[in-house]
């Protein structure tokens, strides 16, 4: 994206952001709750138009071809949005045909990625019936269906325990390591950002740094990535 602004009404939401994810990038969007992080989602996968700015998803720009653009994203909003009285293949199945996948074609894939996020077993059991960690594994294993190159997670950890935001960090970064994945992680826990991780700090919708957490780090002479973002976001705060 390059240049991405927005606003609503007199607030300015995104001001001038502009920022790559390649393949194999595990990139965390790091910024308090309110940053735009939500705002920045919204705008990448369409839900409304951006205000100025372009977003391109792999040569595909957003607004001139919207269909390749958001063909070759998966999702995963902060909200959940599976059908809980759905069975956990129903769910899969319907986003599959909401991609014009066949129906063989879209079993195989649901089976993969069940497999991959340790619920083949529970593809016949309504959602409902599964814990939040579990129904999050579920969205993940759904935006990978149809085998995006770019997968968008909007805080997906929220209100899991340890173990289940452990899974899914190791699960989405073994996946960029392994398939060329672009992942863009947004998060407002620091600790989800680790040294081989690049990372964006969006702070009151503008960008204050970017690049490789190490590099991050260097620039502000901080000793952690914690520290990194308190300098950023303060030094932030005094020059408004």
């Amino acid at each position: 994206m390059a240049g991405l602004s927005h606003t609503f009404g007199p607030r300015k939401a995104l001001d001038r952001v502009s920022f790559a994810v390649g393949p194999g990038d595990f990139t965390v969007l790091l910024g308090q709750n309110g940053a735009g992080k939500t705002t920045l989602f919204a705008l990448v996968t369409r839900l409304y138009h951006a205000s100025g700015g372009s977003i391109e998803v792999f040569g595909s720009d957003i607004r001139r071809n919207p269909q390749s653009a958001l063909s070759r994203m998966g999702v995963v909003f902060q909200q959940p949005t599976l059908d809980l009285d759905l069975t956990v293949e129903q769910n899969l199945l319907y986003h599959a045909s909401l991609h014009g996948m066949p129906r063989s074609r879209a079993l195989q894939r649901a089976e993969s990625e069940l497999g991959r996020v340790d619920l083949l077993e529970r593809r016949r059991d309504r959602v409902r019936t599964l814990s939040g960690g579990q129904r999050r594994r579920v969205e993940v294993a759904r935006a990978l269906l149809h085998e995006p190159d770019l997968l968008l997670l909007d805080e997906p950890t929220v209100g899991l325990d340890m173990a289940s935001r452990q899974f899914l960090i190791n699960h989405v970064r073994g996946l960029c390591a392994t398939r060329q994945l672009a992942a863009l992680w947004a998060t407002h826990l620091i600790d989800e950002a680790s040294d081989d991780s690049r990372v964006v700090v969006l702070h009151r919708g503008r960008i204050l740094a970017s690049g490789p957490v190490p590099e991050v780090r260097a620039e502000t002479g901080a000793p952690s990535l914690q520290a990194a973002f308190a300098a950023l976001t303060s030094q932030d705060a005094i020059a408004t």
